[in-house]
Parts: structure tokens; C-alpha cells; sequence
């Protein structure tokens, strides 16, 4: 019924994902919240590609499967050629929160025990995968992945080893195996007996070759699993709609003021934040009078304010998200029609809050910043139906981006 489908297991990476499939021409929709069965398969009818974002990265095994394995269960009910678990690019994972490895137990459970493709690279955000060996860039210069500034030092996931066979060993019990690009220029085969195999990509060329082989793997009238980033959503699209780019046809509207909220706590992010005090936005901690000091800045004329949570202990986040929400709706009370929404995890539990229900492409599948793109939100809520939403990772967009955003018109 429909040609792929996929869960994220953090927000703003599901809007990637989403983005890869449209950027070729395939309908996309990403749902916030699973419908009914019946809504699933009158919304299969419309679109090519169906995505529910999650957040299966921030959690604990058991609390992971009861959140992913419904929506497993019903997206391949819709019959996708592939039905692919969404990852960050830099395999945020561990054996005790957001388990790539029990995800493949899972989705082995839901649809067979073929082999599961995992291809984590993404080239044009500057993640490589290298004879298992994962990269991930950052600020211009190429590190392995147990080495990059961020991720080894990552507060909830620090990675520790960039061979990814040898990392998500210490998540299943699943034997893995590897296909490396040497082996490419000959026609890469998948090879069998194993639960997992990871994939090698250094350019869009590799994405391209990989995306026909797990088509080619699959058996007709077969769900395939695979496991991966928005380099996998890339790969698929590039072998559905083999054509490649369209023109998107998104509209967004002509600037207007920004709300940035943040649970981000990565270098980049402050980086952005800093920028943006810089250009004269009003910059505000978190506290339980913040709403009103947001409102009082917009009333006034702002045409930017960041609210961050820089400071806040880890273990103090639990009451983050149903205050920056707040902050949301007090501030589409005053008129602001844009929000970023920063940091994986934090975009997630924002938008649930605030109910949104479903995300479309706004602006077309142009990006603001690679890896960063700019959603319209359906949501019960009149004030929050029709906001454009941009969910920011962590790592990613310029320093600018902030204060981009403010003139962007798509």
C-alpha cells in the first residue's frame, strides 16, 4: 500500500528521514502520535511514504519495545517494501538507553529473520562508514567516531568504539557481519546466516548502489527490515525514484519572529545561541517565569527569543518539556507562527505536549542547513495547528542558523 515506512527514534532525525524520501519525489508524511488502523490505511492512500517520529533514543530497553513495537507491527501491515528503523548518524546507542540492538531484535520479530541491513553513514552530513569503522565530522575536520569532540564525550551516550560491529555486539547477541566498499565496483552481495550486517558508504554514489542491493535482497511480497540514518532514507528514495532530485513544492511563508526552544546541551547549539544574543535577541534560562518574560519580548516587538536550558542538571530535565510547551503556546497566543525546537530528545516530548499529531514539509525539501528543515504541524490545538516547526539536532546547523531562519522564506 504504500513503498516505505519508517519509525525515528528521535524527532528531528524522523524529519530527516522524511525529507530523503520527498527530496525524489515521493509523498511523505510523518506522524507524531500512531492513528487507528483505519486512519493508517485511508493515509497509505495519499501518501507514498508514511514516518512516525518517537522516542525510542532516550529510553531504557523495556519502556523502548512497548513504544516501538505497535508501530512496527502496524506499519508493516501497510505492506512497505522496506520498513526502516530511523537512527542518528552518529549511532547514538547504548545497551541501557535508545538500543539499536534490541531494535533489530525487534524488528526481526515483526518481519522475518532476513538478514537486516544497517547502513549509518550519511555523506552529506559528513558521517562515513569505512570497513565498519564509523566518522562523524566536526567544525571541518573528519574524526573517527570514538575520537569526535561530541560523541566520545556524549552525557548520555559516549561512544567508545567506532567499529560499529564491535559496538552493537555489546547490544544483541545477534551474530553481525560486515559488506565493505571494496567490494562495490564487483556488485556488492548481502551476505546470509547472519542477524545484522553492517554497510560501508563514503559518498551519495555508495548510497545510491546500496539502496538497490536491500531492494534486490528483499524477497517479493516480503516486509524488509532494515536499520539505518537519513543516508538509508537517501539510499531508498535514490533506488524507488532512481530519476533522483525533484524541485520541491513546498511553500513557507516571508520571515517573522522566531521562538528557539532548547534542550540542547551540545557545543553548536550554544554556539547558535550566542549568535543570536550577538545580533540582539533576547536570550532567557529556563525558570517557571519565563513564558512571561517571552511574551513580554514578542508584545514588545522582539523578533527573537531563545529560551535554553544550559545549566539544568540531567537529572532535572523531567519538568523541561511541559515548560517549554507552555512557553510555545503562550507565545503562538502573542502571534509567533515560527518555532525551533532544538536538541533530539527535547523535540519529541515538546511536541507531544503540545499535541501535535502529524508533520508535513514546509518550503519544499530544500533544507534551511544541512540536516535541518522546516515542518508545518497539524495539531487539535488552534493556536499550534499551522506552525512552522524547525526540530534541531543537537549537532547540526550553522552558527547562523537561528537568525537565518528569522528571513527565511523557503
Amino acid at each position: 500500500m504504500v513503498e516505505a515506512a519508517f519509525y525515528g527514534d528521535d524527532f528531528t532525525g524522523s524529519t530527516d528521514a522524511m525529507v530523503q524520501f520527498a527530496r525524489v519525489g515521493l509523498r511523505a508524511v510523518l506522524l507524531v502520535t500512531l492513528p487507528s488502523a483505519s486512519e493508517l490505511r485511508e493515509l497509505a492512500g495519499r501518501y507514498d511514504v508514511i514516518g512516525v517520529a518517537g522516542i525510542a533514543r532516550s529510553l531504557p530497553p523495556d519502556e523502548q519495545e512497548a513504544e516501538v513495537r505497535p508501530v512496527l507491527e502496524a506499519l508493516r501491515e501497510l505492506g512497505p517494501r522496506v520498513l526502516q528503523y530511523k537512527v542518528c548518524s552518529t549511532a547514538d546507542s547504548s545497551p541501557s538507553r535508545g538500543s539499536i540492538g534490541r531494535a533489530l531484535e525487534i524488528g526481526r520479530e515483526v518481519c522475518g529473520s532476513a538478514v537486516v541491513p544497517i547502513l549509518v553513514a550519511q555523506p552529506e552530513l559528513g558521517r562515513y562508514t569505512v570497513f565498519s569503522h564509523h566518522f562523524a565530522a566536526e567544525a571541518g575536520t573528519v574524526h573517527r567516531l570514538d575520537r569526535q569532540p561530541t560523541m566520545s564525550t556524549h552525557p548520555s551516550t559516549p561512544m567508545h568504539e567506532s567499529d560499529l560491529r564491535r559496538h552493537l555486539s555489546h547490544q544483541t547477541s545477534l551474530p553481525l557481519a560486515a559488506l565493505h566498499l571494496t567490494s562495490y565496483p564487483n556488485g556488492a552481495v548481502m551476505p546470509g546466516g547472519v542477524g545484522a550486517v553492517v554497510l560501508d558508504a563514503l559518498t551519495d554514489e555508495d548510497l545510491r548502489t546500496l539502496g538497490g542491493v536491500i531492494l534486490r535482497d528483499g524477497s517479493a511480497g516480503e516486509v524488509r527490515f532494515a536499520i539505518g540514518s537519513g543516508g538509508l532514507s537517501r539510499a531508498l528514495g535514490l533506488a524507488l525514484r532512481p530519476e533522483g532530485e525533484v524541485v520541491g513544492s513546498g511553500t513557507s511563508g516571508a520571515g517573522g519572529p522566531v521562538l528557539v526552544v532548547s534542550g540542547s546541551q551540545s557545543p553548536r547549539t550554544a554556539e547558535q545561541i550566542e549568535h543570536a544574543r550577538l545580533a540582539g535577541w533576547t536570550v532567557l534560562p529556563l525558570d517557571d517565569e519565563v513564558a512571561e518574560w517571552v511574551v513580554g519580548a514578542f508584545s514588545a516587538g522582539g523578533e527573537g527569543v531563545v529560551v535554553h536550558t544550559n545549566g539544568v542538571a540531567p537529572e532535572e530535565l523531567g519538568w523541561v518539556p511541559g515548560v517549554l510547551a507552555e512557553v510555545v503556546r503562550r507565545a503562538a497566543g502573542v502571534g509567533v507562527r515560527r518555532v525551533v525546537v532544538a536538541g533530539g530528545d527535547t523535540s519529541g516530548q515538546v511536541l507531544r505536549e503540545l499535541e501535535v499529531r502529524a508533520l508535513e514539509l514546509a518550503g519544499g525539501a530544500t533544507p534551511i542547513s544541512p540536516g535541518v528543515h522546516l515542518c508545518r504541524a497539524a495539531s487539535a490545538v488552534p493556536g499550534v495547528h499551522g506552525l512552522e516547526v524547525l526540530l534541531k539536532p543537537g549537532q547540526l546547523g550553522g552558527v547562523e542558523l537561528f537568525t537565518e531562519f528569522q528571513r527565511w522564506s523557503g
